[in-house]
């Protein structure tokens, strides 16, 4: 009878100890609108793995309790989730605005260097000729997706180095929320800001703001990233 009893607590210590070292699963939404949001970066700190969500906002990253993850897409403030438990979670993103988004230039966006923390990403998403496994596989897939999405962020940030609360507000009689509005509805595109210079950007603001004026007050305000109200 002993024996059974140190048998059973064995094997819930090992099934314990299986679920602990498994692998978390959740949807990541925008907490205003409830859309599910695609490509949204998850990083784990402890054990360095990374993931994306899919197009339906679902996520799956190698997890253990005591982990802590972060959760970061652009245009919204950054969340992070300290692990007591391997249960499916729900993570709501909320919009960040322009004051936010200047503060993190400078802290948490530059410390972190995807080609340095993790250059096998550079290496997997490759594709070669005469290894189909590179065309189709899902880690040289995932690869490539976590490489196009820091290449995103590289742009997004080369657009909030130029495109500032500082220097909109300079050209524009806005201020305080206007003025995030303002800069939220007429960002600029990375294409844009490559091929001008500052002179263009400042005739692209000055004409942003007629659009902006010639609309009447109830629709002086961005949509949801996502697409909704």
């Amino acid at each position: 009878m002993q024996i059974r009893y140190i048998l059973i607590v064995l094997l819930g210590l090992i099934a314990g100890s299986v679920n602990a070292q498994g692998l978390l699963k959740g949807t990541v939404h925008e907490s205003a609108s409830g859309n599910k949001l695609p490509d949204v970066f998850i990083r784990n700190t402890n054990n360095k793995q990374l993931a994306l969500t899919d197009k339906d906002g679902n996520f799956s990253i190698k997890a253990e309790t005591g982990n802590l993850l972060i959760f970061d897409s652009p245009g919204y403030m950054s969340d992070t989730l300290y692990l007591v438990d391997l249960s499916p979670k729900k993570i709501e993103l909320t919009t960040k605005t322009i004051a936010l988004r200047e503060v993190k230039i400078s802290s948490s966006r530059q410390a972190f260097d995807p080609h340095k923390e993790y250059p096998e990403i550079y290496t997997k998403s490759k594709l070669y000729v005469l290894s189909p496994t590179t065309w189709f596989g899902k880690e040289a897939t995932d690869a490539r997706r976590l490489k196009r999405y820091f290449k995103r962020e590289a742009e997004e940030r080369q657009i909030d180095a130029v495109f500032t609360r500082a220097y909109v507000g300079s050209i524009v009689p806005l201020k305080d929320t206007e003025l995030d509005d303002f800069m939220l509805m007429y960002r600029p595109t990375y294409a844009f800001i490559k091929g001008n210079n500052n002179v263009s950007l400042a005739v692209y603001i000055n004409d942003s703001y007629k659009k902006y004026q010639a609309l009447p007050p109830d629709k002086r305000k961005p949509q949801s990233l996502t697409g909704g109200n």
